[in-house]
């Protein structure tokens, strides 16, 4: 897959810090705040964030003012991370590269979920987040089609839509989600064609 630039990766290059300090802190608030809505949700306490990056609460609202440019950036910051890995997996085989794909983007549901209904749908963020995304992983799922590995009877939103009903369902642990999605997706691979049987000679 050639590289090619997608809208969420100019959104965060705009909104990250040039100043190496403050890039750091940034990066960390990042990291923190992802950390924190995948274990608390939506409300997870600012102060908490701040406290996990080991910067100050003031720190925080210099780069974040509202805890919704809290939820875009980290939103962003998820999906460039599917558009980077979709470049990285790019020359594995490509049913190998789709999963490994589809397994970042396991990843990516859970930090979705939590700040989701924060999110409006129309929004010129989240438009560009979904646009890169289908994008980025589209053309790892029309390749394993291609090359026969993927069923032809189903299209990318309906894999994304399987894998995402799949994640947002509550298991007993992660083992079990794994073991549940690697069955799922045994049903997305397209079936060996059969060998013609040999011909009786006479």
């Amino acid at each position: 897959m050639p590289a090619q630039p997608f809208p969420v990766s100019e959104i965060v290059a705009s909104q990250r810090p040039h100043r190496k300090d403050a890039a750091r802190n940034y990066d960390a608030l990042l990291a923190a705040a992802r950390e924190a809505f995948a274990e608390n949700g939506a409300e997870a306490s600012l102060e908490d964030i701040a406290r996990r990056a080991g910067v100050g609460i003031g720190t925080l609202y210099r780069n974040f003012p509202t805890r919704r440019h809290l939820f875009e950036s980290v939103y962003a910051g998820e999906v460039n991370d599917l558009c980077r890995v979709a470049h990285e997996v790019a020359e594995l085989e490509p049913w190998e590269a789709l999963t490994s794909w589809l397994r970042r983007f396991v990843d990516y549901t859970v930090t979705k979920r939590a700040i989701r209904e924060a999110l409006n749908n129309e929004s010129e963020i989240f438009l560009a987040c979904r646009d890169s995304m289908y994008a980025a992983g589209g053309p790892l799922f029309e390749r394993a089609q291609k090359a026969g590995a993927a069923r032809a009877d189903m299209d990318f939103d309906d894999l994304l839509r399987m894998v995402a009903g799949i994640t947002a369902t509550n298991f007993l642990d992660d083992a079990q989600r794994d073991r549940v999605l690697t069955v799922a997706l045994d049903g997305v691979r397209a079936a060996p064609t059969a060998a013609a049987p040999p011909t009786e000679s006479r």
